[in-house]
């Protein structure tokens, strides 16, 4: 692999002498094996629209850590214009931002050529042998903006600078979210709203529906360079097989069985799961209309817009397979060389069949596993699937907590308490209290087998059981305050959740149950 010089080391600047001039030399500095050098056909450079009156709204110091940016950067003089992209007119043509091009399947329909229609890409900063891309959201138009107006709104902004903070501290693969900049500029979504730009960051932003432009408009070229370019950059491993092309399709359909099971471990919903919303590296991507469940509900809809519930959190194991298997129809091109012509496409088509399969086994296993730490199981029985399953129909008819329940279940004693007020933090979140009691009995049952004490499993169970997400109503009240430019919600929510699992006694009221008036939040496209 070739060098990859470091980042800007900013980290003992004074503020007053800190400035973005080097940040902008790094980033557009040519990579020879950088998504930006497969050329012309995969994208198109241009400056972002210009954000009038720009200002700091959020910033993630963990981020610019990674990033190798000293936190100070976020006070230096030109931060809010820099990275709401306004500076990126004075770029020179050849490094200028760019927006990438894709098709994809949204809600199951082919809808053709899609692309970046609000997103630009600065470029990639190498920090501690690490490269991450920065990806402005809401840069205005592109030529992959369709009827759209290339912006985001503040609300939707918000939403996902804390959705991708939180997630990464639960253990999950995703974008990040460096900074966000707001604007008093509006534009209208079902009301007037505010806009703003997310700077996002990732090893790559590469989706399934980048292959599956190329091959839906027969360009096998372009195809194989942009799985030589997978390969090169974050499947190295794939290069050695018989079949380079048939190892990377495994590979992302291994990286995405595991990711699902880690969403459906927590609750999450993503709200949008189209083909070009997948990540090739199995990274949480684009968080439009997600959310976490609070009442467990197999059959959550996080997303209004989707009123036939496609992406409900029980479908999204199913639609995963389903976008794989599309991604597999883009792969076919590339797939069964070895063979003779004759043989090649019936051949090709077995193989990637028998890869798909491997995603079920995958997300089986991976989910029982997570669910098996959930519960504080150190040892596998025969029951275990059963005992999981008879805990959320129980959970499902009492609509409970689903972050509480497995959070309290960790105080759950293997002996039977003396008093039934012991069990009541697990208790109260049912309506069913006999179906509750019966269900615990079962699980007492099956932790006299396990060897562990209570002490040790309790704490086992609580660094994998959250007690802080990011439900919807904090979202909320963090996005109303900042509607008023009050921005101090937003970093006080970011710092609870990037410490999901400890207790946090002083911030006991962001792990309480939603009040009443949460019920009606509903969450839509309208980004």
């Amino acid at each position: 692999m070739p060098h990859t010089p470091s980042s800007p080391d900013l980290a003992r600047s004074p503020v007053s002498e800190l400035t973005l001039e080097p940040v902008r030399a790094a980033l557009t500095q040519p990579r020879a094996d950088a998504f930006a050098q497969l050329g012309p056909a995969f994208l198109t450079r241009l400056p972002a629209t210009p954000l009038p009156a720009p200002y700091v709204a959020g910033f993630s110091t963990e981020v610019a850590a990674l990033l190798g940016l000293d936190p100070a950067l976020a006070q230096a003089p030109g931060f809010a214009e820099f990275f709401c992209g306004n500076t990126t007119r004075e770029w020179p043509a050849s490094a200028l931002p760019y927006a990438s091009v894709y098709s994809g399947h949204q809600f199951g329909v082919w809808a053709g050529q899609l692309g970046d229609g609000r997103a630009l890409s600065l470029g990639e900063l190498a920090h501690d042998g690490q490269r991450h891309e920065l990806q402005l959201k809401g840069a205005g138009r592109t030529p992959y903006s369709r009827m759209g107006d290339g912006r985001a709104v503040l609300r939707s902004s918000i939403r996902e600078f804390l959705g991708s903070e939180a997630l990464h501290h639960l253990g999950i693969p995703t974008t990040r979210a460096l900074c966000l900049i707001g604007s008093d500029q509006t534009v209208w979504r079902e009301t007037q709203e505010s806009t703003a730009v997310l700077t996002r960051v990732a090893p790559s932003f590469v989706r399934f529906g980048h292959f599956e432009h190329f091959a839906a408009n027969d360009l096998p070229h372009a195809l194989r360079s942009l799985a030589d370019h997978a390969i090169a950059r974050f499947y190295p491993h794939c290069a050695a097989a018989d079949d380079p092309y048939l190892a990377l399709l495994e590979a992302i359909v291994q990286v995405t069985a595991v990711l699902l099971a880690q969403w459906q471990s927590v609750g999450f919903c993503h709200g949008v799961m189209n083909t070009d919303n997948l990540s090739l590296l199995g990274l949480t991507l684009d968080y439009g209309p997600f959310g976490l469940m609070d009442g467990f509900d197999a059959g959550f809809i996080c997303n209004h817009s989707d009123t036939q519930g496609r992406y409900a959190y029980r479908m999204q194991p199913q639609v995963a397979y389903w976008n794989l298997f599309r991604l597999a129809q883009a792969f076919l091109p590339l797939l069964g060389m070895s063979y003779p012509a004759v043989q090649r496409r019936e051949r090709a088509v077995a193989d990637a069949q028998a890869v798909l399969e491997g995603f079920r086994v995958r997300f089986t296993d991976a989910l029982a596993a997570r669910m098996q730490a959930k519960l504080g199981l150190e040892t596998t029985q025969p029951g275990d699937a059963a005992l999981v399953e008879r805990l959320l129909d129980i959970m499902q008819a009492s609509h409970a907590d689903f972050t509480l329940t497995f959070r309290h279940l960790s105080r759950i004693t293997r002996a039977a308490p003396v008093e039934a007020s012991a069990d009541a933090p697990v208790r109260d979140l049912f309506v069913d209290r006999a179906a509750c009691d019966a269900w615990l009995g079962a699980y007492r049952a099956r932790l006299a087998s396990e060897t562990r004490d209570d002490a040790a499993r309790a704490q086992a169970m609580n660094q994998v059981n959250p007690r802080y997400v990011l439900r919807n109503h904090l979202a909320q009240t963090a996005i109303s305050r900042a509607q008023e430019k009050d921005f101090s919600e937003i970093e006080r929510l970011a710092a609870v959740l990037r410490r999901p699992f400890d207790e946090q006694p002083e911030h006991a009221a962001y792990a309480a149950l939603p009040p009443v008036w949460a019920a009606t939040l509903s969450v839509s496209c309208s980004s």
